[in-house]
């Protein structure tokens, strides 16, 4: 958040939820819930490359992608304990809630 601009992110995927297809999404969920929004946005940054996601899929270790001033102990332990239960929740309300189909992507503005 900043007197400007607010954004969240809702997963709404396309195949079964697993740990090892989810990386780059718990990362993101994990650096909402432990960085600051200059740390927050340069990671996202990072994390949101194809190449990235490739080289999460082929094994890489999420902590090689953090970002000098990213508190990576509270990043690590976070991801490491984000059940995904809460994937699985976003997913439900993406689909029941929204209506998306899975996998779907939308964009909700709701202005100030």
């Amino acid at each position: 958040t900043s007197s400007h601009t607010r954004v969240g992110i809702l997963n709404n995927p396309s195949s079964k939820i697993k740990e090892e297809n989810t990386a780059v999404a718990r990362g993101i969920l994990a650096a909402f819930l432990t960085q600051n929004n200059s740390n927050l946005k340069s990671f996202l940054s990072k994390l949101s490359k194809e190449e990235t996601a490739r080289s999460l899929a082929a094994g890489t270790k999420i902590v090689k992608f953090l970002i000098p001033g990213m508190d990576g102990n509270t990043f690590e332990k976070k991801y490491n304990t984000l059940g995904l239960d809460l994937i699985k929740t976003h997913q439900m309300f993406c689909q029941e809630v929204l209506k998306l189909l899975p996998g779907q992507m939308a964009v909700i503005s709701n202005g100030r």
